[in-house]
């Protein structure tokens, strides 16, 4: 089930190690200078841990956005302040790193506790939290990559607790995505004459793809290389040198140890063909990392009260961050679009 293997994390995190040897600062989040605003990074009890959590918002009259990030080790905090700033004025925007993944890694977290249901269990705890601490009925959720896993078993289950369910890059089925995936590389091989991608597939099989479908812009889609995370790895206020460090060891502690218990399987198409409340799924058109063919398949395959197809057409696996204005659009769309329905 790892879309994003630790590779790319190791750099991130060895690229800041040598770019700031000199200077360690403590992270911190900017403060909104609003009225009745809320910029709080914050440490959170869930399920017996503390785990990081980061809130930002500019009118706490606004409804919470709860972020469920990849992986399932793989944080999306560090990145937060690269493409959130315009939903931090529709929402409140929440960002949390889960147990073992990055500011919430630490070695002497019990690797039994990286289950499916664990993740479950620290997400109802948060929302509950939250509702109750902004004093709301429910909240926006969304889920990118592996945090589709969870987002889907939370909207499925606990429909009472979310507006809707935002879906970012839905993981559908493992097995299918990979034959897809090698397909797709061997394709682009032969059209861009790269021995090299075949020669990768052929020794490495599986473990060869990552590299290959960042290459051929299958994960961000204007840029080949890791740099771009780097950079904003290096631009995170909310990061530490000491966090970055975690980055790496958490992705691999949790793809390491990860249990599925609620879907044993854990093949999402398989175990979940209708949801109780509207549902957006958004696809970046050159995303292979979670295949488009078969988002769109399972899109068109599940029941709901009401549900949205939105593609972006210059975006493979990270819309909200190649396509952010966009993103935020969209996301102020579907707000106002759920909002208006219960007036």
């Amino acid at each position: 089930m790892n879309y994003e293997t630790t590779y790319k994390w190791l750099i991130i995190s060895f690229s800041i190690l040598l770019l700031n040897s000199c200077v360690i600062l403590p992270s911190y989040t900017p403060n909104i200078k609003i009225d009745n605003s809320i910029s709080s990074l914050e440490k959170i009890k869930l399920g017996g841990l503390k785990q990081s959590v980061l809130i930002r918002g500019d009118d706490l009259s606004n409804p919470i956005l709860l972020f469920l990030h990849g992986g399932p080790g793989m944080p999306l905090m560090y990145m937060a302040h690269s493409f959130q700033d315009s939903l931090e004025k529709e929402f409140i925007v929440v960002q949390y790193d889960r147990r073992g993944a990055g500011k919430s890694y630490n070695k002497r977290i019990d690797p039994t506790t990286i289950t499916d249901q664990q993740y479950y269990e620290d997400a109802i705890e948060l929302v509950h939290y939250l509702c109750k601490r902004f004093n709301k009925r429910k909240v926006f959720l969304v889920g990118h990559s592996w945090g589709t896993y969870l987002g889907s078993i939370l909207a499925h289950e606990n429909p009472e607790l979310f507006y809707t369910y935002i879906s970012i890059g839905q993981v559908v089925n493992s097995k299918k995505a990979r034959l897809l995936q090698d397909n797709f590389i061997t394709k682009k091989a032969n059209e861009l004459n790269r021995a090299e991608a075949l020669e990768d597939l052929k020794k490495y099989g599986y473990q060869a793809h990552e590299k290959w479908l960042f290459k051929f812009g299958a994960q961000i889609h204007t840029d080949t290389s890791y740099q771009v995370f780097v950079k904003e790895g290096m631009r995170s206020p909310e990061y530490s040198l000491f966090d970055a460090l975690k980055i790496s060891k958490g992705s691999q502690f949790c793809q390491n140890n990860i249990k599925y218990k609620i879907i044993p399987s854990a093949i999402i198409e398989d175990s979940i063909q209708s949801y109780s409340i509207p549902c957006f799924f958004i696809v970046g058109k050159y995303d292979m990392t979670t295949p488009k063919p078969l988002i769109v398949d399972y899109f068109n395959s599940i029941s709901c009260p009401k549900k949205e197809l939105i593609v972006f057409e210059q975006s493979a696996h990270f819309p909200f961050y190649e396509e952010k204005e966009l993103f935020s659009r969209e996301l102020r769309k579907i707000k106002y679009s759920i909002m208006d329905s219960l007036k």
